[in-house]
């Protein structure tokens, strides 16, 4: 059986579990709640390259994708910096949902699973 790697552990939660090949993402919010839709977005989209990154691998082994937006008037906007980040021909089986979030400030919050190379 393999061994659970866990990535940026608190007392809460992890970043990361790593286990028999995969990369599971918690949640991940932006650093600046003070950016619009499409800036949250692409803030979290660069923490979870820099998580994938230190699990060996990369967007293009997205397994699946859930994001949590506040509202889906914004829609558009997350899927800009969506689109300028997920990798050609790879785009990811995904779930876009309108929730409330820990962070009222928050307007989005992504989860991945990855395949490790």
């Amino acid at each position: 059986m393999s061994e659970i790697k866990r990535v940026n552990v608190e007392k809460r939660l992890s970043d990361m579990a790593i286990y028999n090949g995969v990369a599971y993402l918690a949640g991940q919010v932006p650093d600046d709640s003070t950016l619009d839709i499409q800036g949250q977005t692409a803030q979290v989209l660069a923490t979870i390259d820099a998580l994938l990154e230190t699990a060996g691998t990369d967007k293009s082994r997205i397994l699946m994708a859930q994001i949590f937006i506040t509202n889906m008037k914004e829609f558009d906007g997350m899927n800009k910096a969506w689109d300028a980040w997920v990798a050609d021909g790879n785009a990811p089986p995904r779930a876009t949902v309108e929730s409330r979030l820990a962070n009222p400030d928050f307007k989005v919050e992504i989860v991945v699973t990855a395949a490790l190379r």
